[in-house]
């Protein structure tokens, strides 16, 4: 009977399959990359006040949350995946150069008051975070229409993020060659460096868009007798306790990854005092490892428990890296190297298998896939909006006066230390507690990366 019950499981997706779903969110990566490390270093360079730019990054964010929402419902009762990741890719591409590339109404208003400005980067950040968020549904929902295998979903999960990696390695090598540069007029430059920066980072996004939308094919969906699409209730999630159990382990794995990415080139240059090509460097160390360890755990075999004992793993892992920068002290900022190894293996821990319990907690249950992410979005880009808000406006523009031989408190110190690792520590609580039913597991039929 059990061996009845594997044979008649789902066929596991090939390389390219699994390839070309991976790389259908590289766009949305570059530029979100770009988006919670530099973002808060840019505005603060233009001029704008760290209250006005957490102003800016909190309208984006609630501009994202509830596109998040809407795109999702949309997308259950019509379906039609690829044409709403198409149009997200394209708000994504136009607005990012304005956001990056100076204040538009700025220069139609022939005014730069800060008003204005923090207006202008508004209007900006919205269309900017309406277009990832429809990407970013869009893309994360159609995976349980790609295939019902349980390790072929964690494979494209697995896959996807190896490229998120690449995608924010990619950024970081562009960062550090541009902050590099010799600067003659540091105002001018700056604004003339993100511009650059946001230019080669959407048409690299531009060029995986255009494999993702030709290589994978659109879900085809359940639908009624009457030939509308069948979906199921909202009340049907809302019922179930995993649901809940699911989104927390989501939403606090978010607030790790989000919040010490946000706060991680203010640390290294404000607190630690290192080399300015440091906020490209540390952050690219990073995202290698999480590379490395994402294309690991796709050619593992996957199964409930597993998904709960790898993100445990994880989020243990970030509770020891978050007690370790709030007390890494000046002189020795260069374990912070041997640091970002452990929190990009951490991050790919803790983002691989949450999204992979998404996946288990939608399952079959393909019609309603896109209220479940667009929900557990909403709740993320919320809650991680409000929090970078208060902190981004009680931070201090100047580095803190510390003796270099001890560590000293910052707002900066609190964000990136201690928030992630209670946020980690909490998730692991939580993951103890669920309960999933994955029948035994079974390897991918063609390993990504053979």
């Amino acid at each position: 009977m059990v061996n009845e019950m594997v044979d008649d499981e789902p066929k596991s997706l090939g390389r390219c399959s699994v390839f070309t779903y991976g790389v259908g969110h590289m766009l949305n990566d570059i530029t979100s990359s770009c988006w919670y490390t530099y973002l808060l270093l840019y505005l603060t360079d233009i001029g704008l006040s760290p209250s006005n730019a957490a102003t800016v990054t909190l309208t984006g964010q609630f501009a994202d949350a509830f596109t998040t929402i809407i795109a999702g419902e949309l997308i259950d009762r019509f379906g039609h995946f690829k044409i709403w990741h198409g149009m997200g890719c394209l708000l994504v591409a136009l607005s990012f150069t304005s956001l990056f590339g100076g204040c538009l109404p700025c220069k139609i208003l022939g005014s730069d008051s800060p008003v204005v400005q923090t207006a202008g980067y508004c209007i900006s950040a919205v269309i900017f975070c309406s277009g990832w968020s429809c990407t970013q549904i869009s893309h994360m929902s159609m995976v349980n229409g790609v295939t019902l295998n349980p390790t072929s979903r964690v494979a494209c999960v697995s896959c996807r993020n190896a490229f998120t990696m690449i995608a924010s390695l990619i950024l970081y090598v562009i960062a550090f060659f541009v902050f590099n540069k010799e600067t003659s007029s540091p105002q001018v430059d700056i604004k003339n460096q993100y511009q650059l920066m946001a230019y080669i980072s959407i048409f690299i996004g531009a060029v995986f868009v255009i494999i993702f939308q030709l290589g994978t094919k659109e879900p085809s969906l359940k639908q009624e007798s009457n030939g509308k699409r069948a979906t199921a209730s909202w009340t049907f999630w809302l019922k179930k306790v995993l649901y809940y159990q699911v989104l927390s382990i989501y939403v606090l794995t978010r607030v790790v990854t989000n919040v010490s990415q946000t706060f991680l080139a203010v640390y290294v240059i404000n607190d630690l005092r290192m080399s300015p090509s440091s906020k490209a460097l540390i952050p690219a160390i990073i995202y290698l490892s999480s590379f490395v360890a994402s294309v690991l755990l796709q050619e593992l075999k996957w199964s409930g428990e597993r998904l709960k004992a790898f993100f445990s793993a994880g989020g243990l892992l970030w509770l020891f890296c978050g007690a370790v920068v709030i007390f890494l002290p000046i002189n020795m900022h260069a374990f912070m190297y041997v640091l970002s190894i452990l929190i990009g293996i951490a991050n790919a821990l803790m983002m691989v298998t949450a999204i992979g319990m998404e996946s288990e907690l939608v399952d079959k249950d393909l019609d309603g896939s896109a209220f479940v992410y667009g929900s557990l979005g909403f709740i993320d880009k919320v809650l991680c909006g409000v929090l970078l808000y208060f902190l981004e406006s009680y931070e201090s523009a100047d580095p803190v006066p510390c003796d270099p031989a001890y560590p000293c408190f910052s707002i900066i110190r609190f964000s990136l230390g201690f928030i992630p690792g209670i946020s980690a520590l909490i998730g692991v609580v939580i993951a103890f507690f669920i309960r999933f039913h994955t029948p035994n597991p079974k390897t991918l039929r063609e390993p990504f990366l053979a």
